[in-house]
C-alpha cells in the first residue's frame, strides 16, 4: 500500500474505446456495488462521452456513478491538480485507447487524461491502465449490436503498452476482471502492496 492515506475514492477515466467498455463498465458496476464506501467519479474524454453513447451507456454510467465529468480541455475538469493534492487513492484509465496509451509511453499531455496520468505521477499518485491494444495479434470485440468484430493489435501498439508497464507509478493490465483485484489490493487487503 502507498505511504499516503487511503481516501477511498477512486478517479476512472474513459477514453474512446469501445473494446472492453460494456465489460469494463460491468465490473466497475460489481464493484460500486462491493465497496459502497469507494467513491468513484468518472471522467470522460471527449471521445469517450461519444462511445459511451454509441454503446447505450451513457444513461446508466451517470445513473450508476452520479460525479461523471466531460473533458473541456487538458485542465478542465482540473483533475490533474486534485490527483495531485490527493484526493484519490489512484487515477483508473479503462479502457485506454492505443492514442492515449502512445502519448503516455511519449510524455504527451494534451488530453484530460494523459495530462492528469503524467501529473499524477509526478506526485505518487498510482495509475492503472486497461490498453486495449495490449498483445500483438488479434483480438475480438463486441459492437454495440452484439456483433463481434475482429481487431488486428500493431506490434507498435503492444509496444507502447509495453512501454507504458515499464514507467515508475504505471500498472498496466489487459482484462477488466484485472480491476476486481485493484480494488481488493487497495480496500480489502490492508497487508498488500499496491504497485
Amino acid at each position: 500500500m502507498s505511504d499516503r492515506n487511503v481516501r477511498r475514492k477512486v478517479a476512472w477515466g474513459i477514453t474512446g474505446s469501445g473494446d472492453k467498455i460494456r465489460e469494463t463498465f460491468n465490473t466497475m458496476k460489481g464493484l460500486r456495488e462491493e465497496h459502497g464506501d469507494v467513491e468513484v467519479e468518472v471522467f470522460l474524454s471527449k471521445a469517450g462521452e461519444l462511445v459511451t453513447r454509441f454503446y447505450r451507456l451513457e444513461e446508466e454510467l451517470r445513473e450508476t456513478f452520479p460525479k461523471t465529468f466531460v473533458e473541456k480541455s487538458a485542465n478542465s475538469p482540473f483533475l490533474a491538480a486534485r490527483l495531485q493534492l490527493g484526493e484519490f487513492d489512484f487515477l483508473l484509465i479503462a479502457p485506454a485507447t492505443s492514442n492515449t496509451v502512445a502519448k503516455l509511453a511519449h510524455g504527451v499531455a494534451d488530453t484530460l487524461l494523459t495530462n492528469s496520468a503524467l501529473q499524477a505521477l509526478k506526485t505518487y499518485v498510482p495509475v492503472h491502465i486497461m490498453p486495449v491494444d495490449y498483445r500483438e495479434g488479434t483480438t475480438v470485440t463486441k459492437l454495440p449490436d452484439g456483433r463481434e468484430m475482429r481487431l488486428r493489435v500493431r506490434k507498435e501498439d503492444a509496444a507502447n503498452a509495453q512501454r507504458i508497464s515499464e514507467m515508475d507509478g504505471v500498472h498496466a493490465f489487459e482484462r477488466p476482471e484485472e480491476i476486481e483485484d485493484i480494488f481488493r489490493r487497495y480496500y480489502t487487503d490492508p497487508d498488500s502492496s499496491v504497485d
